[in-house]
């Protein structure tokens, strides 16, 4: 038994699975209802890093309920996917997903992922993770096949990396678990340093 529960501040499965790849598995998960619209001007990695804080703030008072008088962490984390200055939206109609698909096709891009783990007393640990990601050129077929797919559903840029978007990624530079949307290995390495035991803890 851990003497620290962990509360995962996300309703996404995918988190959730990674998590269980290096063997945790949360208290809880605890869903952060929060606005998630880029400010004006907001950088990718300034929305992502914004965003995971403000997530594991929101949930801290459910945590401080559900843990009662144990002390917890709440790890949280945002990601964002860019082209250059402008932040892909995480796709809610296939118009958007066809635009993001546009965009991303036959270029390099960047994805941001940010993690921030909150402690009983309110005090904050982050992480921001960039990893550079290529597409192939896409043709009308593949992206055709794709939409009516409906993967892309609520995903950042439109995409999942972990699905069938896998065959249209050329290169990869940087962290694969934080495209998919929680980078393992800096997770890991705050939990540790803050007490919290994994399976791969010597």
């Amino acid at each position: 038994m851990h003497s620290l529960k962990l509360f995962l501040a996300s309703a996404s499965p995918r988190r959730l699975d990674l998590l269980r790849q290096i063997g945790i598995e949360p208290f809880g998960c605890l869903a952060a209802n929060i606005d998630e619209t880029p400010l004006p001007l907001e950088l990718p990695r300034e929305v992502a890093a914004r965003l995971a804080h403000q997530k594991a703030l929101a949930c801290l008072p459910q945590a401080r309920d559900l843990a009662k008088d144990d002390a917890f962490l709440v790890l949280a984390a945002d990601t964002v996917v860019a082209v250059g200055r402008r932040n892909l939206p995480k796709a809610e109609t296939q118009e958007q997903a066809e635009a993001c698909l546009d965009l991303l096709s036959g270029r390099a891009h960047r994805v941001y992922t940010a993690l921030c783990i909150a402690q009983l007393d309110g005090t904050l640990r982050q992480r921001l993770v960039e990893t550079r990601v290529t597409m192939k050129r896409l043709s009308d077929e593949e992206r055709k096949a794709y939409l009516l797919s409906g993967e892309w559903h609520g995903k950042a840029g439109g995409y999942a990396i972990q699905g069938r978007a896998a065959a249209f990624v050329t290169s990869l530079v940087g962290s694969y678990s934080s495209v998919v949307g929680l980078p393992l290995y800096e997770t890991a390495q705050v939990l540790t340093g803050l007490g919290f035991k994994t399976e791969q803890t010597p």
